[in-house]
């Protein structure tokens, strides 16, 4: 990608928490049984509730993605970082101000000035050492426009 924008961003936090929701679990070595498998008869399954379904595995693209998403978690305070990564995992906002002890607005602005960050490092700026929050929001979204 050339110029990255914010909403490209998000969409791409939003893919790395989905494919990090759907890598299998980890198993470890552990202990197995020698019974045999249970041959379940059409009467036993009467009243049982139906297997969950799990979405399919991420593809070796969307992992690597993610991973290189990941890094870039490295330029944002960590409070910022938890706050990103709990909106890419699409936590409502009340249950982001609650554990963080925000304001939805203020909780709303430092996610995206930690958007901004993100958009301008990986552009090939820096954000300016010496200017508010708003003014790196705002200018981000004129470039973005």
């Amino acid at each position: 990608m050339d110029v990255w924008t914010r909403d490209q961003v998000e969409e791409r936090l939003a893919e790395a928490a989905d494919a990090l929701k759907r890598l299998p679990d980890a198993k470890g070595q552990g202990y197995f049984s020698t019974w045999p498998q249970i041959v379940y008869e059409f009467a036993d399954l009467v009243g049982q509730e139906p297997p969950r379904l799990r979405r399919p595995p991420p593809s070796p693209a969307a992992i690597s993605r993610m991973e290189k998403t990941f890094d870039w978690f490295a330029w944002l305070e960590p409070e910022d970082a938890k706050l990103v990564w709990a909106r890419a995992e699409g936590t409502p906002w009340k249950p982001i101000c609650w554990r963080f002890g925000l304001s939805r607005a203020t909780a709303h602005r430092r996610w995206e000035y930690a958007l901004s960050v993100i958009t301008w490092r990986l552009n090939g700026r820096r954000p300016p050492a010496k200017r508010s929050q708003r003014f790196v929001v705002d200018a981000t979204r004129r470039v973005s426009s």
